[in-house]
Parts: structure tokens; sequence; C-alpha cells
């Protein structure tokens, strides 16, 4: 038993096939198979059922896994320990993030990140909320971010900082010429929404509820599984919706999309940083540390510009 071939088999258990296994580490999936066989002919067992196109843990797999990543954690925290020593910060950072953090707060952060750290290596896998923090609560993921807090998940969560929903229409609707919209006239609209699970989606529904209208109520000609999709949707004439100002600012500004007027005050939600019960990697305090900066930044910039 060694280290790669523990990578390897808690590699295959979190993607969940040999083949996104080796494309994942850039190896050969033959070479993926090799390790997980000399595996088990070292514990002399069968760790993973292979039939009908799915791979799942067998009982010795489900005993070795907890075991397999409190391995690979250790080893990790002591090439942190080691790289300590030096100012230099390196390894892999993985990040789960849902979908508005991940498409859109987590990249425009990351290029200055990787100026200051450059010998970091990060991976960002994008899924909503609930799936970023099971990540994160797995050991799959060093750090989350999210639109959305569940206390009662396996996980520490720290504000990071405010983003604003905003209400979008065509330039054809003739919301886009309306001022000081009611709540009450929107659950008339046609509307496009987030699927369930995700952050904006739950805090939108919250919204409408505050002021009245029950989102199982509205008329929903579809929902869509990111904030890009229904800017697009929004622009093609489909309806209304609600997005984050990260979603938005772009087609606002190009005039392809407007923002609806509502008499209401501003819908905010949070963005949160979501950390495992354990020791972090210095990679994922240091980005951390440069994400909570960044959205501070991008935060006050926004209002700057929304009082001019």
């Amino acid at each position: 038993m060694n280290v790669t071939q523990l990578r390897a088999f808690v590699s295959v258990v979190d993607l969940g096939s040999f083949s996104e296994a080796a494309r994942h580490s850039g190896i050969s999936q033959p070479a993926v198979t090799m390790q997980i066989k000399a595996l088990e002919t070292d514990v002399r067992a069968t760790l993973l059922d292979r039939r009908y196109h799915r791979v799942e843990l067998t009982e010795a797999g489900e005993a070795l896994l907890p075991y397999a990543r409190s391995v690979l954690a250790e080893l990790a925290r002591a090439r942190e320990d080691i790289s300590a020593l030096s100012d230099t910060i390196t390894g892999r950072l993985t990040i789960a993030a849902s979908t508005t953090p991940g498409d859109y707060v987590i990249p425009r952060a990351l290029g200055d990140f990787l100026k200051l750290h450059p010998q970091v290596q990060v991976e960002i896998s994008v899924q909503d909320t609930a799936e970023a923090v099971a990540a994160v609560a797995a050991g799959r993921a060093d750090f989350g971010v999210c639109g959305a807090a569940d206390t009662s998940a396996k996980v520490e969560f720290e504000e990071l900082g405010c983003d604003e929903l905003y209400v979008i229409c065509s330039p054809s609707s003739s919301l886009a010429r309306r001022k000081a919209v009611p709540f009450a006239e929107l659950a008339e609209a046609d509307w496009v929404t987030r699927e369930a699970g995700s952050g904006t989606g739950q805090v939108a529904r919250a919204a409408l509820e505050r002021h009245g209208v029950d989102p199982d109520e509205l008329r929903v000609l579809v929902e869509l599984g990111s904030g890009e999709a229904i800017v697009n949707a929004i622009e093609g004439g489909l309806g209304i919706a609600m997005v984050s100002r990260y979603v938005a600012d772009k087609a606002l500004a190009q005039g392809s999309i407007c923002r609806v007027d509502v008499a209401a005050p501003a819908v905010t939600r949070s963005f949160f940083a979501v950390m495992p019960k354990v020791t972090q990697t210095r990679a994922a305090i240091a980005f951390h540390t440069h994400l909570r900066h960044a959205i501070e930044c991008e935060t006050a910039l926004s209002a700057e510009n929304a009082a001019q």
C-alpha cells in the first residue's frame, strides 16, 4: 500500500469513474486501474464494485476510505509544515463553489492571487450550494464559497461580503420603462428562475415571501442552472428574473437587459466562506484572506457607482 494507490482510490471514489480519475490525475486509465488492483491485492479485498458501468464502494472500500483520506490529509499537512519554513506558499488548492461565486466572484480574484502565489495550483469545482458545502465537509475540497449558510452542515461558515440581487427584464418589456414597480405586480409577470438548491434561488424566494408573494404561485416559464443562462433567456425576451449583480453587470452595461426599478429595499445576500473543521492549508488561508479583500473592494466600488 502506498500513497499513489490511496490517491487513485480516493480519486475514483470522488469522481465516480476510472476514466474521470485518470483525466483528473493526468495519467492513463490503465494506470489508475493498475493502482487500484495493486491496492486491492495488498489489502486482500475488493474495494470497488465495477458492475453495470458504475463504480461503487464495497464494504471493504467503505472501511478503507476514511483512513485513505486521513493519510492524504496528513501528508498534505506535512508538506504545508515544510513549506511554512519558507515564505513561499505552494501546493494544490481545491475550491468548491456555488454557481455565482464559482463563475464570477472567484475568477475575478484568482488572477491577482496567482500573481502573488504562482506556485499554488488551483482547481475550482462549480456546483450548487448544497453540493459545494458537502464537498468541503467530506474533505473533497480545501475551501468553499457559497451564497447561503447551512448551520446544520459539519463545516465552518464565515461571511465574506455582500451581493445584491437585481430584478431584470428585456429592454422591450414595459417594465423597463416603469418606475417603482410593486412586488405584487411582479408576481403577475412570467418568470425565469434558478433550479432548486441554488443559493440565489433561495434568496430570491425569501425576498418574494417577505413582500407577500408566494414563489410557488409564480408563472415560471423555465428553471435554468446558471445565472448566465438566465441572462441569455431575458435577453431573448423570455420574462423577468432575479439574479446577482455580478451576473447582470456586463449585460446591463451593454444594454441587452434592463434592471427593473422595484418599489422595495434592495435585495441583498451574503457570500460565505466554507471551511472544514480541521486545520486549513496555507494556500486555503491565503486565498480566503485575498478573496475577502477582493469582495470588499467590489462591494465598495458598486456602492460608489450606485451613488453617482
